[in-house]
């Protein structure tokens, strides 16, 4: 935790509305982006992320520093993402392919007449990139969303099975076995084969 970011949290935890403020702009975006894929909603994930915030403003006098403030703040996350209960109807919308800034000034470069190749180029690959995020959006949709949030976690946030069966308070095994079951439903979905060895470890697994 750096000094500032301690002073922040100091500040805020003495009532200090601007000092969260400025605390919360370092995560929102890391935030509502796993909320997003969450959800697949952007109102949905506006709507989780703010409560997220809301929970963690009214817990800050419980951090001790402990572990780290987003480590605290994720599980937050992941209990706020546990107790969503609104509809699951998978409803994609602009957000989903929201073009990169970058790519948005390549593709008014090319209506004012300065396509090039490398411009060409970049919007092809920016538009795969877009249908391949659709692609996941969808499959993400045929997941329960215990299983989405596993996935994410481990796959997005980057967590160790330990620190995922820690937040769902369960067994590293029962977390092993969700996202084993995930990753399958996700490869079906996209038409993704597993590699031979994986065939080879999943008949192990069953023959133990």
């Amino acid at each position: 935790m750096s000094l500032s970011e301690n002073q922040l949290i100091l500040s805020a935890q003495t009532g200090d509305a601007e000092a969260f403020s400025s605390l919360a702009q370092r995560y929102e975006r890391r935030v509502y982006t796993l909320a997003l894929y969450y959800t697949r909603e952007q109102a949905d994930a506006e709507d989780l992320a703010q409560e997220v915030w809301l929970k963690a403003y009214r817990a800050l006098h419980t951090f001790r520093g402990e572990a780290s403030f987003y480590t605290w703040l994720r599980h937050i996350m992941v209990n706020t993402f546990l107790n969503h209960r609104r509809g699951e109807t998978v409803r994609l919308r602009d957000h989903a392919t929201a073009l990169e800034p970058d790519a948005e000034d390549a593709a008014e470069g090319v209506l004012q007449g300065q396509f090039d190749k490398r411009a060409a180029q970049h919007l092809e690959d920016e538009y795969d990139r877009r249908v391949l995020v659709e692609r996941v959006f969808q499959a993400l949709g045929e997941l329960t969303p215990q299983q989405r949030l596993i996935f994410l976690l481990k796959h997005r946030e980057g967590m160790t099975y330990e620190e995922i069966a820690k937040n769902f308070d369960c067994s590293i095994g029962t977390i092993k076995k969700a996202l084993f079951r995930a990753v399958a439903k996700l490869r079906q979905q996209l038409g993704v084969e597993p590699a031979p060895l994986e065939y080879a470890q999943c008949g192990a697994g069953k023959n133990s």
